[in-house]
This record gives C-alpha cells, structure tokens and sequence, in this order.
C-alpha cells in the first residue's frame, strides 16, 4: 500500500494538471508517454516538474498584479 500523503486539494483539476504536465514535457523535449514512464530518468522528471512549478509560479504572480 503506498504511503503517499499528498492530498489533491481539487481533485477535479487532476485532468487539467495531467494535461499541463504533457505540455510542459513536450516544451522542454521530454517524451511522455500514456500510462507507465518508469523509464524516464530522474533529470527529465524533475526538468518537467521544476517548469510545472516555475509556470504556475508566474501565473500567481500574475495574477496578483
């Protein structure tokens, strides 16, 4: 049983996230695939997830303007 902790605060914008998370992969040439990218390395996943974050960053910045 996993041990994950991480609670979706709007689980319904899991599909909105899985859909940025595609495009973002696709912007920094990463290929993702459906379903299992165990085979992805550590450097590509935390390439995708670190401009995740720098991408939402900015749109919060943004938006408190």
């Amino acid at each position: 049983m996993s041990n994950n902790s991480n609670k979706k605060l709007v689980p319904e914008a899991m599909t909105a996230l899985d859909k940025f998370k595609y495009e973002v992969a696709s912007e920094v040439g990463v290929n993702l695939k459906d379903g299992y990218n165990g085979d992805l390395s550590s450097r590509d996943a935390g390439r995708i997830g670190g401009n995740m974050v720098r991408k939402l960053v900015q749109q919060a910045e943004q938006q408190m303007k």
